[in-house]
């Protein structure tokens, strides 16, 4: 089985697939201060928990990181814990099959390129993916299947966090949908604000990214994913596809060019 592990600012993803069916997930908070060996107790915790085998049964690994002090814990981990195990972590020299057209291109997160890549190989090109964590990002697929650029905007975390900080009278709320764009208290304003808000903010830069893209808009796939997706997606009018696990499909066709 194949272990993907997608670790972003907020949170890190863990995928298990046999094949190309992704059999199990889970989610854990990016603990920065968190070493090697504390991992290697997490991943073992996660794996021997569920009941499709044991830590043994792990033959491969792959892994983005967007967090430096993590990706060194991680590689250490691969290296102490799963010395004997073939293991790709996404980083310049690793064959993705994606061309860069960047300024430049060592500035891309190593996740956008994967989203990249999963989304040409599931949908083609061209294709946008939005990708909502702890930052908004777009990221813009040409026909062939170049990464050509993207947008970055502050994630829906961010700024609910933002604002009740910064409001004296504002607090944190669940995001669920409200009952309507005119709230009645604040508690629904709130709400209102940040799904409808959220969802507009998408639809606008997609609706932009998308006519820079080509003259026919339709023949554009739109492609959310991450852990906040579930918050606006179905609010917003310009995705296709609800994808949740991108990055950890993206991870697993990296590691199939580099490994096999």
């Amino acid at each position: 089985m194949l272990l993907t592990i997608d670790v972003g600012n907020s949170e890190t993803v863990f995928g298990l697939f046999d094949a190309d069916d992704l059999l199990e997930h889970w989610r854990v908070s990016t603990a920065p201060r968190r070493t090697a060996d504390e991992w290697a107790v997490v991943l073992r915790g996660l794996v021997e928990g569920s009941t499709l085998g044991g830590i043994e049964d792990i033959d491969g690994l792959a892994m983005c990181c967007s967090v430096p002090s993590v990706q060194h814990e991680m590689r250490d981990m691969f290296r102490r814990h799963f010395g004997d195990i073939p293991a790709v972590i996404v980083e310049p020299g690793i064959k993705t099959g994606v061309p860069i057209r960047m300024d430049n291109p060592k500035e891309v997160g190593s996740d956008r390129i994967i989203n990249a890549l999963a989304a040409g190989h599931l949908y083609g090109g061209p294709a946008v993916v939005v990708d909502f964590g702890t930052a908004t990002t777009f990221d813009a697929v040409s026909t062939k299947g170049e990464y050509v650029g993207g947008a970055i905007a502050p994630g829906i975390d961010i700024s609910v966090d933002a604002l009740s900080r910064r409001g004296a009278q504002l607090h944190m709320v669940e995001i669920v949908r409200p009952r309507a764009a005119i709230a009645k208290n604040t508690t629904e304003a709130l709400r209102s604000g940040i799904v409808f808000g959220f969802a507009g903010q998408v639809d606008g830069i997609v609706d932009r990214m998308v006519a820079e893209l080509t003259d026919s808009p339709d023949d554009v796939t739109v492609v959310a994913t991450g852990g906040l997706a579930v918050t606006v997606v179905d609010e917003c009018e310009t995705v296709d596809i609800h994808e949740p696990w991108l990055t950890l499909i993206g991870l697993r066709l990296v590691f199939e060019r580099n490994v096999g």
